[in-house]
């Protein structure tokens, strides 16, 4: 069964808490001044149809929530408002973001949730609520704002974990770990969908400010949503801030990568150059014997007393030439 939790709340209190969603039918429209609260997880087709022509769902905003993969938005039917929400949590484990999808459906005396995803925040939220019965006397829009502001409190400690990422990537950047540069690209990628999902919060809020101003809505509600915008603002300028930080952490990365390779290239011409040096010192006396060894029989040094002693110098004073010319070159 995919109904969480089903209530029918009178002045800001549970009143009922119906077996099934034909009971909750009946006692909403057994007392007028009640709220229906029905929270759902990936309800069916059947369940979904049954509660949208109960509350005169509009086709495209019941498509939405079924299929879900929904960016942030708020959109209105009539009197229905549809709200497409993106909660987010840090798994401190691995190190990653985790999103969820929230829809909410609010109408004149209900409000329907729709999960996504695993998170108790929706429960937590109804909890809070049901604890501060004047908060929730005021309506479905009480209970949309509630739910707003736990999504956007929860981006709090996501906003921590990535700090703490780019923190550490910072320092892997300049100590040359070899998977720093996969590990700015995942990260890179998670800050873009937190960007996604908390971006579109800013003008969502602008339209139920005005949403809530014009339909009269209590004043401490309007201001509390406020509240909220201020938090999305600050939100948005860190995670921000974060990308911009991690695009310029890819190209140091590339120029380190870059200057450490050109060290390792000018490290291996100088090995090169001693080598090459030497080879041809020794190729000088090489050269010498290898004239010699070749048993000509005209040859004045054959019947020279000094024909070896010549030799031997001769082979070291080329030796010794080459080794001054390439030390000139610091060569050697």
């Amino acid at each position: 069964m995919t109904i969480i939790d089903n209530a029918v709340y009178v002045n800001g209190r549970r009143a009922a808490h119906p077996d099934s969603l034909e009971q909750t039918f009946e006692t909403l429209e057994a007392n007028g001044a009640s709220m229906a609260w029905i929270g759902l997880y990936r309800p069916s087709l059947e369940e979904m149809a049954q509660v949208a022509q109960e509350f005169k769902l509009h086709d495209l905003a019941v498509e939405d929530a079924i299929t879900a993969h929904q960016r942030p938005k708020a959109e209105r039917y009539g009197e229905v408002l549809f709200t497409v929400l993106r909660p987010a949590r840090y798994l401190d484990e691995t190190e990653s973001v985790e999103f969820g999808e929230l829809h909410v459906f609010t109408g004149p005396n209900f409000v329907v949730t729709i999960r996504h995803a695993e998170t108790a925040g929706v429960g937590e939220v109804r909890k809070r609520l049901e604890g501060e019965p004047d908060l929730l006397a005021r309506g479905p829009k009480a209970v949309l704002y509630a739910l707003l502001d736990r999504v956007v409190d929860d981006y709090g400690p996501v906003v921590a974990g990535l700090e703490n990422d780019v923190d550490e990537i910072e320092d892997q950047l300049f100590e040359g770990t070899a998977d720093v540069s996969r590990r700015i690209y995942e990260l890179t990628r998670e800050v873009i969908q937190f960007q996604r999902a908390v971006h579109p919060l800013r003008h969502l809020i602008e339209g139920l400010e005005r949403g809530f101003e014009s339909h009269h809505a209590d004043l401490e509600l309007q201001r509390s949503l406020r509240d909220v915008r201020d938090h999305v603002e600050q939100v948005i300028s860190r995670i921000d801030a974060y990308r911009d930080l991690l695009q310029n952490a890819l190209v140091l990365d590339g120029t380190l990568t870059s200057n450490r390779l050109n060290e390792t290239g000018l490290a291996q011409n100088e090995q090169v150059k001693r080598i090459s040096s030497w080879a041809a010192i020794f190729f000088a006396p090489a050269l010498v014997t290898g004239i010699y060894g070749m048993n000509f029989r005209v040859m004045p040094e054959l019947d020279w007393d000094f024909g070896y002693p010549f030799a031997f110098a001769l082979m070291f004073m080329l030796g010794f030439v080459m080794w001054l010319i390439f030390k000139r070159k610091q060569w050697l």
